[in-house]
């Protein structure tokens, strides 16, 4: 078995055999990225003494190479979370044991914040490479990592979930293996709303890059080389030069990124689009033109071949994909009582011990604060979700289904979704400050510039994933207005839109932590929330409270999901999949 043919059988490929000035373009860039790449990568494994605080450059001077480390740490996090979320979301939709077990684990980690993580991530990193900056590079990437999987691992799970029953059956009779039913079916099948969410989850990590790049180490402050360190550093400065330089590299960034990786890979995947008529107008992208006049993506395709026919015959060893959950009534209930009765023995020790910790520490009394104060920010949060759907909505399906305002509006789109809000922050504080709006109320714009773009985006992904065929039909059919978007639109869309509120309430959620308390300079505004009380516990290091306020911010993010957003999933399974 044979990978795609990655550069072959599109418009804009190369008309002859011969080598030409585009494949010598090709390679020079690839070898300035490879030395991009190693330079800033040579500053990884330097020494690191935790007495000593991190010294960072006020020179604006110093941004490019910042830029670069920042990168590289964003990038890497993203593969760490492409392979989670494939692994992951296979596990999850192929095991209705794993199922009950991963779906609400990942519910559960998508709402604990990042600074929960990085409070762990930094001690365990720093122990496994004493000695090193490498344990807090690594610290930093398992920070960003924790604020981009849930959603593409979310995305792709219901992706597998909507198969068509048509291609199941089709795979079955024609004996796919595993592995061939994931590569030729599954993965394809996934590729829009993997690639869109994706792109969202890479600007969820912008938003926490400035706490990934300045923790705190044995009570001692630590910055990384980086754009959101130099960020962070203006901020407490109270410098709006730099807060301005920072911006404007941070602008460079996220156009430099949306033009030569998102948007490539954006108009490269409408290749897997579900449709039995072609589109009039099809996604573009200069560079992915560019690419396709150069030889070295087939020379690539021709030496990974024998990989790929590798990997075919190893999917084997897996056996034919059969029918699942096909095992016996009664050899399956006592399989999932035994496996019931290891998780839930697993899950009781370890809430008996915590309970335990805090009782001994403050009494069982401290959740009832934050118990509290999480219905003030419940309220916030419904209140930017529905307004985002009312708004965002339409605007997404808009976008999705014209390729030509999708060209126009796209990187528009990306360069806001991907603008960390909280450098922004500082001005949103001189605004307060002036007008005398309260944060308890300032605080749900606060929340929404880092949380409403998951709705818009899913909405534009679940619009452009709506066949053009059948598009066509209700041209044909005349239906305009209202009647479209109930037998259509809605239909089409629900099960991203889905996909979107879902993982925008855990985004609000974990926005609060850095909306509900804004600083700048010696200015400090404080909202009545969880999000306030978790960093504030966070900042002072008080454990016991750290631990009561994550837990009770899971608590709601879970029941907001059993109660309500599991509910749509499952009707947008049954009643809304194409």
């Amino acid at each position: 078995m044979t990978p795609p043919r990655w550069g072959t059988g599109r418009p804009g490929g190369a008309r002859s055999g011969r080598w030409s000035w585009v494949d010598v373009v090709v390679a020079v860039g690839v070898a300035v990225l490879l030395y991009a790449v190693v330079r800033a990568g040579s500053g990884t494994p330097v020494s690191f003494t935790p007495s000593r605080g991190g010294r960072l450059g006020a020179d604006p001077a110093h941004l490019p190479y910042y830029a670069v480390r920042s990168l590289l740490r964003m990038f890497a996090a993203l593969g760490v979370s492409l392979v989670f979320a494939l692994v992951y979301a296979y596990a999850a939709a192929h095991s209705r044991r794993l199922e009950r077990v991963l779906i609400p684990a990942l519910d559960v980690l998508q709402s604990i914040p990042v600074l929960a993580f990085l409070t762990v991530a930094v001690s365990g990193f720093v122990a496994l490479f004493p000695g090193s900056a490498f344990g807090l590079e690594c610290a930093s990437i398992f920070a960003i990592f924790t604020s981009q999987a849930w959603n593409m691992a979310f995305a792709f799970y219901h992706s597998m979930a909507q198969t068509p029953r048509e291609l199941d059956e089709l795979s079955r009779d024609l004996g796919f293996t595993r592995w061939m039913r994931f590569w030729r079916i599954e993965l394809p099948g996934g590729a829009i709303p993997l690639v869109w969410n994706a792109m969202m989850s890479f600007g969820g990590g912008w938003f926490f890059l400035v706490a990934s790049e300045m923790m705190t180490v044995r009570d001692r402050g630590r910055a990384l080389p980086g754009v959101g360190a130099y960020a962070g550093r203006a901020i407490a400065a109270g410098s709006l030069r730099d807060v301005g330089w920072a911006i404007g590299a941070m602008a460079v960034m996220v156009v430099g990124v949306n033009f030569l990786f998102w948007r490539p890979l954006v108009a490269w995947a409408e290749r897997f689009k579900v449709e039995q008529a072609g589109a009039a107008e099809i996604q573009r992208s200069l560079v992915l033109d560019f690419l396709r006049r150069a030889h070295w993506p087939r020379v690539l395709a021709r030496v990974l071949a024998p990989a790929g026919e590798a990997a075919g015959r190893a999917g084997r060893v897996f056996g034919r994909d059969g029918r699942p959950f096909r095992d016996g009534g009664r050899r399956r209930r006592l399989g999932d009582a035994v496996f019931g009765a290891a998780v839930v023995l697993a899950i009781g020790w370890g809430a008996v011990d915590l309970v335990r910790y805090l009782n001994e520490r403050t009494g069982l009394g401290v959740f009832g604060e934050p118990l509290l104060l999480g219905l003030a920010t419940l309220a916030r949060v419904v209140v930017l979700i529905a307004v985002a759907t009312v708004v965002w909505v339409p605007v997404g399906v808009r976008i999705g289904l014209s390729p030509r305002l999708t060209r126009v509006a796209q990187p528009i789109v990306q360069l806001l979704a991907s603008f960390p809000a909280n450098f922004l922050f500082p001005l949103a504080t001189w605004f307060f400050v002036r007008t005398g709006l309260p944060l308890n109320l300032g605080g749900i714009l606060l929340m929404a510039l880092g949380a409403q773009w998951y709705i818009l985006f899913n909405a534009i992904a679940g619009a452009m994933a709506i066949p053009t065929d059948l598009r066509e039909a209700m041209d044909d059919l005349g239906l305009r207005g209202w009647r479209r978007w109930r037998r259509l639109i809605v239909p089409g869309v629900f099960p991203a839109y889905v996909t979107g509120v879902v993982t925008a309430s855990g985004g609000a959620w974990n926005a609060s932590i850095v909306s509900e308390i804004v600083a700048f300079g010696g200015t400090t505004l404080t909202a009545t929330g969880l999000g306030a009380y978790v960093a504030r516990a966070a900042e002072s290091g008080d454990h016991p409270r750290l631990f009561a306020g994550v837990t009770v911010m899971a608590l709601y993010v879970v029941g907001m999901n059993r109660l309500l957003w599991r509910r749509l999933y499952r009707l947008a399974e049954r009643r809304y999949s194409l």
